[in-house]
């Protein structure tokens, strides 16, 4: 059964993340005109501002300590960097927006890797201290 099949099977219709920035501005100016994640819904009340971006499909990857660590390790060349969340984004070239972001004002963490499971992987930390993996798939895709 791939993915997609399994994702019908699936009482969850939308995974969303919702990310606090003391920065909304320059938060939204990463990810919607650097990242380029497109803008599905925004607004801007007496209560306060918000934007919905579309990040593609949405997985939650579940991760025991040990293989956060080995994740760590094989990114960034060291363990215990990426804390309890950390985005992860399937993208067409990480090397290439890795670039882009770094000069919008994520820090690039480490130089690119090829993971053991053929996909090459860039760790960054966006403007507001996210951890953020962009990956790109070596191997042809079956999903």
């Amino acid at each position: 059964m791939n993915l997609s099949e399994r994702s019908s099977e699936s009482p969850v219709r939308e995974l969303r993340l919702a990310l606090t920035s003391d920065d909304y501005d320059g938060a939204l100016r990463f990810y919607r005109d650097v990242l380029g994640l497109p803008v599905v819904s925004s607004w801007e009340r007496d209560t306060g501002r918000g934007a919905i971006l579309d990040a593609g499909r949405a997985t939650l990857e579940l991760l025991s300590p040990k293989q956060a660590e080995q994740i760590d390790e094989i990114e960034v060349g060291r363990s215990g960097v990426s804390g309890p969340v950390r985005i992860a984004l399937r993208v067409a070239d990480s090397v290439e927006l890795a670039a882009r972001l770094a000069a919008a004002g994520a820090e690039q963490l480490a130089e690119p890797v090829v993971t053991p499971w053929s996909d090459r992987n860039v760790r960054l930390r966006t403007p507001e201290g996210i951890q953020l993996t962009l990956f790109t798939p070596l191997e042809s895709d079956t999903s």
